[in-house]
């Protein structure tokens, strides 16, 4: 199987396929691209309504069968955090580090995130992985992207759009940010109007917001739609979040989604700001490789159209373990013990539903 060719990701260049990006892409030209030799479509009732080369999906997955048993079958020491508690506090002592250069002026923002290893069972099937997670959640974009050159799969549900422009030329964003669970106690869920929302995690969501009306405004692009922000359900936690929209053909901006990826990624809901400081803090102090957590994933021109996402609430597969990362916008409010239960309860939005499909111990 042909390993991704590894380039800079431009709508108006690329044939149809699917992109993924690292978190750290400073160049633009580290993303992975896997041309679409194969695209199925099915409607809400699981119907095919449009397919190419399904006899050539067909032997491609034959053909695939002896390297996924590999992954699969390649057995690892078990990668597991020495304790909860040693975990929680590492990451406490870590936003408390934060917290203080924030009060120093040097950052804004910063988002720090952190590891959460599981031992997967032999046989672990993350085809049927995938299946629970689109069952769960419909209205996330649920993905499984194989890696074969790095023996690896990257599982997720995520809810955040980081650039998507139709066949029509209209041009989307979004910002996301702020967490609350969205279950009471008894695990039912909390109606929208209840969400009461801290002046911590308003501000926090406006930070992202003015870095996208930021990006907008270095390209001199005043002709944008904002509505919000507005409360909204991913999984089991609830956001705050602001939607924007450009139509590029009335602006005569066709470039604009090549130009804004380049501008956001890495945003300030999984980075910080400013943007430089943010970056810095996190190579220094989180102490391990994102890869390709909180980078961006998605279909690339597939029927004229693009939408990438920021790749979260995901996992990393490899061999029997499996890797779930988290993250917690840090600002100079922040509580340590408050940040690490946002991070847990992220963590959840995968493993409860592997668990609850008895996928996972």
């Amino acid at each position: 199987m042909p390993e991704p060719r590894t380039l800079k990701i431009d709508f108006e260049e690329l044939p149809m396929g699917f992109a993924i990006s690292p978190f750290l892409n400073p160049t633009g030209d580290a993303s992975l691209f896997i041309e679409g030799d194969v695209y199925m479509k099915f409607n809400a009732s699981n119907l095919l309504v449009a397919d190419t080369n399904a006899q050539r999906m067909i032997a491609s997955i034959e053909q695939a069968r002896p390297v996924h048993a590999q992954l699969r079958g390649k057995r690892t020491p078990k990668n597991t955090e020495a304790s909860t508690e040693t975990a929680k506090h590492t990451y406490e002592a870590l936003v408390q580090k934060a917290t203080e250069a924030i009060k120093t002026d040097w950052m804004q923002k910063v988002v720090l995130s952190r590891p959460k290893y599981i031992e997967l069972p032999d046989g672990f099937n993350a085809a049927l992985a995938f299946d629970a997670l689109c069952q769960a959640y419909p209205t996330a974009f649920v993905s499984l992207v194989y890696l074969p050159h790095l023996n690896q799969m990257w599982l997720g549900a995520t809810p955040e759009t980081l650039v998507s422009q139709d066949e029509n030329g209209i041009f989307k964003t979004v910002s996301l940010a702020g967490t609350q669970a969205a279950l009471d106690a008894n695990g039912q869920p909390i109606a929208l109007k209840n969400a009461q929302w801290t002046q911590k995690e308003i501000e926090e969501q406006a930070l992202v917001s003015r870095y996208v009306i930021g990006c907008f405004k270095k390209i001199r692009v005043r002709e944008y739609l904002e509505e919000g922000p507005k409360t909204v359900v991913a999984g089991n936690v609830m956001h705050l979040r602001t939607d924007y929209c450009v139509d590029t053909t009335e602006i005569n901006f066709p470039q604009l989604g090549t130009v804004m990826l380049e501008l956001l990624h890495p945003t300030s809901a999984v980075c910080g700001m400013p943007k430089a400081a943010a970056l810095g803090f996190i190579a220094y102090n989180e102490a391990y490789n994102r890869e390709f957590y909180s980078g961006f994933l998605g279909p690339v021109n597939v029927e004229n159209a693009t939408n990438l996402f920021v790749n979260l609430r995901c996992m990393k597969i490899e061999a029997n373990v499996g890797t779930l990362y988290a993250g917690a916008g840090i600002t100079e409010d922040s509580n340590p013990a408050r940040e690490y239960n946002e991070t847990e309860l992220k963590t959840q939005t995968l493993l409860r539903i592997l668990k609850d499909a008895g996928l996972v111990g």
